[in-house]
C-alpha cells in the first residue's frame, strides 16, 4: 500500500469530507461523521464487499468446493503474513503524518491487535476442529491488523486487544462457517477478513474510541464507552461504503464482461493460466 492509498483514509479523518467527522458536510444524514484513522472504510471495506461482488459475478471455479485448494506453500504464507505485520505499522502510525504520540498509540495498538487475531483464530480453530493451524494464526494477525485500522489512532492498548480478539472469531468465523453456507468462491478470503473485520473495526471504532488517546473532537465525548455518539456515524459510513462499493462494482463488471469478457474458457482454466495467459510456469519439477 502506497501514499495514494493512504490519502483517502487521511482526507475521511480530518479533511472535511462528506463523512469526516466534525465537518459540516457530515451532520443530519451521517449522523456527524465516521472516525477513520487509516482507511477501514475506504481500504478494507471498500476492497472487501467488491470482492464478494467480483465472486458473485464471476461464479465459482471448477472443483470448487468439492476439491481441496489449500495455499500452495504454508512457508510463504506466514512469511507474507509476517511482511505484513510489520508494513502495516508504516500506514497506520503514518497516518497521524507526524512522529508524535498518536503515531506511538496507533503503533502500539496495531502490534496488540494483530497478536490478539493471531491467538484469536486458531484457538477457534481448536475448539471448532481440534486442532490449530499455522494458516489460521496468519489469518488471524491480518484480520485484526484490518480491523484496528481504523481505530488505531483513537483508542488505548486494552481495547485493541479487544478489537483483535473479536476480529480473530469473527473472520474465523466468516471464512468457516459463512461462506460454506453461502457458497461463494472468495479464494483468499478477502471478503471474510477485510471486508468483514473492516466493517467490524468501524463499529468498535465508535465504541472505543476515546478522546483520551486522539481529542479530536475538541472536547467532545467519541466513543459509546465513554458516552460519546460517534457510534452513529461509523453506522452510516459503513453503510455507505457498503452500498456504493457493490453497486460500483456491479456496474463495472457488467461493463467489462460486455466488452472485454472476464472469464477465461474452462479448456484455459483447466490448463492454468500460467501458460494460457503468459506463457511462463510459477514451478517446472521436470
Amino acid at each position: 500500500m502506497g501514499i495514494v492509498d493512504l490519502l483517502p483514509a487521511v482526507s475521511l479523518c480530518v479533511g472535511g469530507g462528506v463523512l469526516a467527522y466534525g465537518s459540516p458536510h457530515a451532520e443530519g444524514i451521517w449522523q456527524g461523521g465516521a472516525l477513520d484513522f487509516a482507511g477501514g472504510t475506504v481500504v478494507h471495506i471498500s476492497s472487501g464487499v467488491s470482492a464478494l461482488v467480483c465472486a458473485l459475478v464471476l461464479g465459482k471455479r471448477l472443483g470448487f468446493p468439492h476439491e481441496p485448494m489449500p495455499p500452495h506453500n504454508l512457508t510463504y504464507t506466514a512469511l507474507g503474513a509476517g511482511m505484513l505485520w510489520v508494513g502495516w505499522f508504516g500506514f497506520n502510525a503514518g497516518s497521524a503524518t507526524a512522529a508524535d504520540g498518536i503515531a506511538a498509540s496507533a503503533f502500539a495498538a496495531t502490534h496488540f491487535s494483530a497478536a490478539a487475531g493471531a491467538l484469536a483464530w486458531p484457538m477457534f480453530e481448536w475448539l471448532k476442529n481440534g486442532k490449530p493451524s499455522l494458516l489460521g494464526a496468519s489469518s488471524g494477525a491480518v484480520a485484526g491488523l484490518v480491523c484496528i485500522t481504523p481505530a488505531a489512532g483513537f483508542v488505548q492498548p486494552v481495547a485493541a486487544l479487544f478489537i483483535g480478539a473479536a476480529a480473530g472469531v469473527f473472520c474465523a468465523m466468516a471464512c468457516s462457517i459463512l461462506k460454506p453456507k453461502l457458497g461463494y468462491d472468495d479464494s483468499l478470503d478477502a471478503f471474510g477478513v477485510h471486508g468483514l473485520g473492516g466493517t467490524l473495526g468501524a463499529i468498535l471504532t465508535g465504541v472505543f474510541a476515546t478522546r483520551a488517546v486522539n481529542d479530536v473532537g475538541k472536547g467532545k465525548l467519541l466513543g459509546l464507552l465513554e458516552g460519546g455518539t460517534v457510534l452513529g456515524g461509523q453506522l452510516a459510513a459503513t453503510i455507505a461504503t457498503w452500498v456504493f462499493a457493490a453497486g460500483v462494482t456491479f456496474v463495472l463488471l457488467k461493463v467489462l464482461d460486455a466488452t472485454m469478457g472476464l472469464r477465461v474458457s474452462q479448456e484455459q482454466e483447466v490448463e492454468g493460466l500460467d501458460i494460457t495467459q503468459h506463457g511462463e510456469e510459477g514451478y517446472i519439477f521436470t
